[in-house]
């Protein structure tokens, strides 16, 4: 997609609320939405705040660099929870992002405006970070592809951290191989795009985690019916010991990162992202250090548990999309996924066949192995697609 037809797109869309700013930049594509967390030369970051000079930045950030060497341009900088700091992408500041698939519907967070532009065909593909979850649910709740790629793949320099030890940034689009295709121009390293044609989903062996996957609701419950039926279940870490060690790191990071704001300005900040930093300012740096030698145990602990099996699949998040009117439903859209966050695993989130609203599959592989995983993903993807068109092409 060129520059033009995506300004041409977004501006046809003001009530998506899905950009901050809209850059000037020029050129044949391919067109990409990055999250307003990120440095590019030229624009103002936000961080989906108001309290940083509204001074644009002078340089990109590395990711952004690599992304223009291998010829993307920038349409513009996506909406998104205040500061990453939540599920429903509601920004007191710049709007209330809205979910392409039902615009009375949130479309998750935190990088909620970069999954609504890929949804509604703004860009060719969007960049978002990704510490608890913020690209994988918002991919699930619109029904798009979110690639989260292993901790550290994508440089986080020049990036507004939510919780240094866990951010890390990822791409968002319509298919696998796009996903992929964008970590590939944010790094500049080439192999992750999956080969045609793909091997069969059947050939790979896939589990999910024994006594994880409950308290669905109807819709996500009779996806996950389909799609995870006949799946081994393994022993696995305790999933609640893993949220709670990721709780312990992004409280104390992200409250130590905003402790001279909070200070000096917390009327400053929305009151839902307040009261998440100043329970995070009761975090101790005993308890925070603590909860970093656990994540490195639960990686070894994973990587055990997942010896012998290409991948672990399980829902993305607990619930479909929650009404813009509904109360903060935090548990059941976060639940599945701050704990692969904590053990820096490469995931992605699938769009699963429905006809219903949109429900996402998260997809799991083993550290540093990203192009085992974006093959595998393919596989799925493929075959899920002909169910799809088996059933008249209705999602």
């Amino acid at each position: 997609m060129d520059a033009a037809t995506a300004r041409r797109r977004i501006a046809a869309e003001p009530g998506l609320n899905a950009f901050i700013s809209v850059s000037d930049e020029d050129g044949p594509g391919p067109a990409v939405a990055v999250k307003d967390l990120i440095d590019v030369a030229g624009m103002v970051t936000t961080g989906g705040g108001a309290i940083l000079p509204t001074i644009p930045a002078t340089r990109d950030a590395p990711c952004i660099s690599s992304l223009r060497d291998a010829g993307g341009l920038v349409v513009g900088k996506t909406n998104l929870h205040e500061w990453a700091l939540g599920p429903t992408s509601s920004n007191p500041h710049y709007g209330v992002v809205r979910n392409p698939r039902d615009p009375e519907r949130i479309p998750g967070g935190s990088s909620g405006g970069s999954a609504a532009a890929v949804a509604a065909g703004l860009c060719d593909f969007a960049i978002g970070t990704d510490t608890g979850g913020s690209i994988r649910m918002p991919a699930s709740l619109c029904g798009v592809v979110g690639y989260k790629p292993t901790y550290a793949t994508v440089s986080t320099e020049n990036v507004i951290p939510l919780a240094a030890s866990l951010d890390t940034v990822g791409t968002m689009a319509a298919d696998v191989r796009t996903v992929a295709l964008g970590v590939e121009m944010l790094t500049g390293r080439t192999g992750l795009v999956p080969s045609e044609p793909a091997e069969p989903s059947a050939t790979y062996r896939v589990a999910t985690p024994r006594g994880w996957v409950d308290s669905l609701d109807h819709e996500t419950a009779e996806v996950w019916r389909r799609v995870g039926a006949g799946l081994p279940e393994i022993d696995f870490p305790a999933r609640d010991g893993l949220i709670e060690t990721f709780r312990r790191i992004s409280g104390y990071e992200a409250a130590q990162f905003h402790r001279a704001w909070l200070e000096s300005c917390p009327e400053r900040y929305g009151s839902d992202v307040l009261s998440r930093l100043r329970d995070g300012m009761q975090i101790s740096a005993g308890e925070h250090a603590a909860a970093l030698t656990e994540s490195e145990r639960a990686r070894r602990d994973v990587a055990a548990a997942m010896s012998g099996w290409d991948a672990i699949m399980l829902p993305a998040t607990a619930c479909v999309a929650p009404r813009l009117d509904d109360p903060d439903r935090r548990a059941p859209l976060t639940r599945f996924l701050r704990a692969f966050s904590v053990t820096g695993q490469p995931v992605l989130a699938l769009p699963a066949p429905t006809m219903g609203l949109p429900v996402g599959i998260q997809l799991v592989g083993h550290r540093g192995e990203d192009a085992a995983l974006l093959r595998l993903s393919l596989a799925f993807e493929e075959a899920w697609s002909r169910v799809t068109a088996g059933a008249g092409g209705q999602t």
